[in-house]
């Protein structure tokens, strides 16, 4: 039986990746990604930085296209190698998978066919907003992107009301930059005019993270576009 790894991918910054995830990548014969082209760019770049010898010609793996659209088709291939004893690498387009990212169906298979995962630790966008946002840590509670339909916006907000009634916890919630706006009204209609930490661009050049109340910050966009990948982080 071969083994699935779970390899982290810097969220921005190269110099986030770790050895251990380099020495699996340069060495991988089969990577799993969720974009073929973004992944194929990243390796090239990790090795023209970070490779002890730039000019030895290294066997270029096989790219298997696995992203959440096409997780079920995929699965049974990739359960196939695996069985078949060759190592399989998991990786996302940026930091760590199954994070927002597809692999949780074929973590699961794995399990069921008795195949052995090994997890890698790594760059992610939630743990690094987390440490950096300044509230209280030692107890969180990631929600991923909220649904896409009014109505279930409506109670996703509700419910993290109502949770924070049984546990305090910080809440930790993706979104896209062109959703900002209305997500962060969304908020204040439900959760009132809170201090929230808005982390974005995290380990890039323009990084930035930013501790003010919900009306504050749609002030600050009335200026300028929201842009980048953004966290936001809340306690209640």
């Amino acid at each position: 039986m071969g083994i699935l790894y779970i390899v982290p991918t810097p969220i921005g910054n190269l110099e986030d990746i770790t050895i251990r995830s380099l020495n699996l990548l340069f060495a991988a014969r089969y990577i799993a990604c969720e974009d073929t082209r973004k992944t194929g760019q990243l390796l090239k770049l990790l090795r023209d930085n970070f490779s002890t010898n730039p000019e030895e010609k290294i066997e270029q793996p096989q790219l298997i296209s696995y992203y959440e659209q096409n997780e079920f088709e995929r699965v049974p291939g990739i359960l196939n190698i695996l069985q078949n004893g060759f190592d399989v690498v998991l990786v996302s387009d940026a930091g760590t998978p199954l994070i927002s990212d597809p692999g949780f169906r074929l973590v699961n298979a794995c399990y069921d066919k008795g195949i052995k995962v090994i997890s890698l630790p790594g760059a992610s966008s939630v743990i690094t907003s987390l440490v950096a946002s300044g509230l209280p840590s030692d107890k969180f509670t990631f929600l991923g992107y909220p649904p896409h339909k009014p109505g279930h916006r409506k109670a996703f907000y509700e419910n993290i009301r109502n949770s924070a009634e049984i546990i305090s916890s910080t809440f930790i919630v993706f979104e896209a930059p062109h959703k900002l706006i209305k997500t962060l009204k969304e908020i204040y209609e439900t959760l009132g005019d809170i201090e929230i930490v808005l982390a974005r661009e995290l380990t890039k050049v323009h990084e930035e993270v930013t501790k003010k109340t919900i009306m504050q910050h749609l002030s600050d966009y009335k200026k300028r576009e929201p842009k980048g990948e953004i966290v936001l982080l809340f306690h209640l």
